[in-house]
């Protein structure tokens, strides 16, 4: 039985019924011409269990016993029940967006069987469009959720007549040598990044001691630039620092990327800047609505690649983690955006300055509190360093094919945790910026009309901007 290192038994030590551990994603689908939502499912359902041969990943468990530090090894299954990890719903009249949601909502707050392979694929049809979605979740020990992602996207073609579409373990889209290998977790931006930067700082010993050259620069940063959020300050205590419960809402929409695009132009910004400053703005009516809105801003927890040669992390090989001050203080659109980007602009300059190690080392001290977030009382009564992760993550720059069948949108569905009651994900696609969230849903109520403030937040961006022609979704 292979070993089992640290940085893939923590997602397991770390997961209660409160706090399941997996990843996830949603596809949606339109159907090629001719072809019904209902015989897109069946061809899906045939092709999946047509494919008896499994890539080892998806035969992979924990395995029994667990020791009294956890699980230390993995088992491999030989016999796998397709009709229990395949699974085929149609969703409720009148078949919305919106009950797709609340299947995605209720399936992602499950655990996942460990006696079993921990994976589910959920094959739903129904929706009032005719697009065909599929819901995948997987456990976080075996894969973190940007490599999920792109383990999907290798069966995808970029040809609309390619018919060879076939399951995400078939074994031979992993022997094609043109695809490329999945990324590490702890190069892997998100949730998936954070932990894995934590993991490799507890596996390799000391690493964090790697930060200590460099706190002369980052102390003098955080005096003298009041926009910079510095490791340990603490951010202010929010709903969204608060133990929560094991129900989970699901939120997704997605915006033309071109609207986006032309923002960050105008403002000689990064596309990743508006992204996270439509979240500062979302979240800031989201908190007023609840009469929850803190008097300090909120800090977010950004992942970004310690190559910053691109906006949009494409060019890096590497990632980190530092803090943003989304300036939710504010009310003026215009000087919040000029305050993030600025503290943005600060944090980057800062990882620059660090040599690869102390960059690495870097990205773990900010995000250190997720290590005890499980501890009894840790959340409670310890002031947060951060009050949310916002990831983007590049997908597929052209459009992509299953079977003749147009992707039409993918959305992360990442992980809400004790003390991150939400988690922000974005994936661009070739014309298109998706928004994952995932939240928990007792405490934090409507997360949905996130979604109408993530609109509302592009609009003022537009105007700050000067964009007299916006394009509509």
């Amino acid at each position: 039985m292979p070993y089992m290192p640290i940085t893939e038994s923590m997602f397991l030590i770390a997961e209660t019924r409160e706090q399941p551990m997996h990843v996830g994603g949603l596809q949606l689908f339109v159907p090629r011409e001719g072809q019904s939502s209902n015989e897109l499912a069946e061809e899906m359902v045939e092709r999946f269990y047509a494919c008896t041969e499994l890539y080892p990943l998806f035969r992979k468990r924990p395995a029994s016993p667990a020791s009294v530090m956890g699980y230390t090894a993995w088992s491999f299954d030989e016999e796998i029940d397709f009709d229990y990890h395949v699974r085929r719903a149609v969703l409720p009249r009148p078949g919305r967006v919106r009950e797709l949601l609340r299947y995605v909502s209720l399936h992602h707050s499950a655990l996942l069987d460990r006696n079993r392979p921990m994976w589910e694929v959920h094959i739903v049809e129904g929706l009032d469009d005719g697009r065909v979605a599929l819901y995948t979740k997987i456990h976080h020990s075996l894969i973190d959720g940007v490599s999920a992602l792109r383990m999907l996207q290798r069966t995808l073609s970029t040809d609309p007549d390619d018919r060879n579409g076939s399951a995400p373990w078939d074994p031979a889209l992993y022997r094609r040598s043109r695809k490329p290998k999945a990324p590490s977790p702890s190069r892997i931006p998100g949730l998936s990044g954070a932990m894995g930067l934590a993991g490799a700082a507890l596996e390799i010993g000391g690493q964090l001691v790697g930060i200590v050259p460099a706190t002369t620069k980052i102390a003098w940063t955080a005096m003298t630039n009041k926009d910079f959020a510095a490791p340990f300050r603490p951010a202010p205590k929010t709903i969204l620092d608060v133990p929560i419960g094991s129900a989970r809402r699901f939120a997704a929409q997605q915006w033309p990327t071109e609207r986006l695009r032309t923002v960050a132009q105008q403002m000689d910004i990064t596309l990743n800047d508006v992204v996270i400053a439509m979240c500062s703005g979302a979240l800031r009516s989201y908190l007023i609505d609840r009469d929850a809105l803190p008097s300090a801003p909120l800090i977010a927890a950004v992942p970004v690649s310690m190559h910053l040669g691109g906006s949009d992390g494409k060019d890096g090989n590497s990632i980190t983690a530092i803090l943003a001050n989304m300036a939710t203080d504010q009310p003026d659109p215009e000087r919040r955006l000029h305050t993030l980007v600025n503290s943005m602009r600060e944090s980057k300059k800062v990882i620059r300055g660090l040599a690869p190690l102390q960059a690495l080392a870097y990205g773990a001290a900010t995000i250190a509190s997720l290590a005890f977030a499980t501890v009894p009382g840790f959340v409670r009564y310890t002031p947060p360093q951060f009050n949310i992760i916002i990831s983007n993550v590049p997908g597929p720059s052209e459009h992509m094919y299953w079977n003749g069948a147009r992707l039409d949108g993918v959305y992360p569905v990442s992980v809400a945790m004790e003390g991150l009651a939400l988690n922000i994900t974005v994936t661009t696609t070739a014309e298109h910026v998706n928004f994952g969230l995932i939240g928990a849903r007792k405490e934090l109520p409507s997360l949905q009309r996130l979604l109408t403030h993530l609109d509302t937040a592009l609009e003022e961006l537009e105007k700050v901007a000067n964009v007299t022609t916006a394009a509509t979704d």
